[in-house]
């Protein structure tokens, strides 16, 4: 638990306490937004177990989820929908999620520590790469943002259940090329992902 906290503790002890933690989920799905989450926790947080949402079971995000809502000082979310990915690139939109994601927090952070992205800002940053990974706060951000976006999948999973976005999340395996090929694309496919395009181009 000490790893992950730091980056973090050099910041308390220069006298900063209002830390972000920010991440992003959702750069390589074909299908929906790229979501990004800022995550102030309190000084000194602890919480067993909390890692990087990848290496988490859907079982513990959720639990954890639930515990981060309650215990955070404040939380944004940011949500850039597939039209504007498609319009300035998935790059771009990252950053436009994670400025939002800033903008959403209640209380603004003194200092953000951002996985590996670098933001322009009005405030004090840090980029660390694989950031999720070595933050307590970034581990955090990237818990709320992958919660987040996956419930978004989920629904529309009830609406489109031949893509099988309930277990895919909108990343191109085979059953959701298959579904592809076989229904054709939805509103919320990104137009600029190569699957996507290419089956554009194949029914012009």
């Amino acid at each position: 638990m000490d790893d992950l906290y730091i980056y973090e503790r050099e910041l308390i002890n220069k006298g900063i306490k209002l830390i972000g933690g920010i991440d992003e989920v959702g750069r390589g799905p074909l299908v929906g937004p790229v979501v990004a989450s800022c995550v102030i926790l309190p000084l000194n947080y602890k919480l067993e177990g909390l890692t990087d949402s990848k290496k988490l079971s859907e079982k513990k995000r959720e639990k954890f989820y639930d515990i981060l809502m309650h215990d955070a000082i404040s939380i944004g979310i940011g949500i850039i929908n597939e039209k504007k990915i498609d319009e300035v690139n998935i790059y771009e939109a990252t950053k436009l999620a994670m400025l939002e994601s800033i903008k959403k927090c209640k209380i603004k952070p003194e200092h953000v520590l951002i996985d590996a992205m670098k933001l322009d800002l009005d405030i004090p940053s840090t980029s660390i790469i694989k950031g999720d990974a070595k933050s307590l706060s970034i581990a955090a951000a990237s818990v709320i943002a992958k919660v987040t976006r996956d419930r978004m999948l989920i629904e529309l999973d009830k609406k489109y259940p031949m893509y099988d976005f309930k277990h895919n999340k909108g990343y191109p395996t085979k059953k959701h090329l298959e579904a592809i090929d076989k229904y054709g694309i939805i509103d919320e496919h990104r137009r600029s992902y190569a699957p996507v395009y290419e089956y554009l181009e194949r029914v012009k």
